[in-house]
């Protein structure tokens, strides 16, 4: 059996992460603990004060972005991966390519030289209690467009999995679209992560053609699926969901996961564990329910497998996964 092949399409987002103190934070006027989303002049002026603050200057440079996370946790249990999304040809943009192929993701668009944005990043600060405070830019991955998907790259393509954030534009909508059609061609499936209920409310229209139309799969959680279909009942929205979509995937933070395939209705239990750092937890779900869906295991498992992968990167700090994935299943009895 030939080795399952799946392909990415999300922002390219380089963390930058360095510790610091509550002082500092005050004076950098971030508000610590949240995320929140900085323009280009702010950017450079947080990048410039890390690079001058003795502790900050210890950054590390962690390539990120939700679905990019995905694929390294897919390709870390055994899968080709490949990864479509933007960098500039500066330093950040340089580091994220070569850090994504070393790790053994297909980084398929060269870094663009030029008059173009800057690289995205999203600068962390972590303070001593390990509460992480990011301040994202988004640049140059928010552009990616059409012309950024080469159906060739789809030969032998098994899966599709897209980033809900890259939405927000008619470019992004029309990659997804593209991407879709030419994963369909090679035989694939195309999926997507609803990423945010405020992605959701800011395009619920256009999220409904699309989950109605080319997505075979779509995994999101409870707040996103209620906010799709307007409703507060959860089985009511999972009802209309897969009137639309051939597989539904619902993630409930703690509690059991629900997956709908068909007539087939699931549950994949969550064992609870105390968060270090929440950070990463929907993304590695994913990378644990496509790693399954991809190998054709049960649906059941599938969705346990993503639970555990959740539960892997909540135990660390960090969005990837340091542990082994593919042992952990089969302690379970799962592979």
């Amino acid at each position: 059996m030939t080795t399952p092949y799946v392909i990415g399409i999300g922002n390219a987002i380089m963390d930058v992460i360095a510790p610091t103190s509550d002082a500092s934070l005050g004076r950098l006027a971030i508000e610590k603990g949240i995320m929140q989303l900085i323009d280009r002049e702010r950017s450079e002026f947080l990048m410039a004060a890390q690079s001058a603050d003795a502790e900050a200057s210890k950054a590390r440079l962690v390539p990120g972005g939700s679905v990019a996370n995905t694929l390294a946790g897919i390709g870390m249990m055994g899968l080709r991966t490949a990864f479509i999304g933007r960098v500039a040809g500066d330093p950040l943009g340089l580091s994220y390519a070569e850090q994504t192929e070393a790790a053994g993701t297909v980084f398929v668009n060269p870094p663009l030289a030029g008059e173009v944005l800057p690289t995205s990043r999203s600068i962390i600060f972590v303070t001593p209690d390990g509460e992480r405070s990011m301040n994202t830019y988004l640049g140059i991955s928010a552009e990616l467009g059409a012309e950024d998907v080469n159906p060739a790259t789809f030969s032998g393509a098994d899966w599709l999995f897209l980033e809900g954030y890259l939405f927000d534009k008619d470019m992004g909508k029309a990659a997804f679209l593209k991407a879709a059609d030419a994963c369909h061609k090679a035989g694939g499936q195309a999926g997507i992560a609803l990423s945010d209920p405020f992605c959701v409310d800011r395009h619920r229209d256009g999220f409904r053609r699309l989950i109605a139309g080319p997505m075979d799969y779509v995994i999101g959680n409870v707040h996103e699926w209620t906010s799709l279909y307007q409703v507060t009942d959860l089985d009511e929205a999972l009802r209309l969901a897969s009137a639309d979509c051939g597989t539904v995937i619902c993630t409930r933070s703690g509690e059991d996961a629900i997956l709908i395939r068909g007539d087939e209705r699931v549950t994949a239990p969550v064992h609870r564990v105390v968060p270090v750092d929440a950070t990463g937890a929907g993304d590695q779900f994913a990378a644990g329910l496509i790693y399954g869906l991809a190998t054709g295991v049960p649906l059941a498992v599938a969705g346990r497998m993503g639970c555990i992968a959740a539960a892997e990167v909540i135990s660390h700090v960090g969005a990837r996964p340091e542990g082994d994935l593919k042992a952990a299943f089969r302690a379970e009895g799962l592979i």
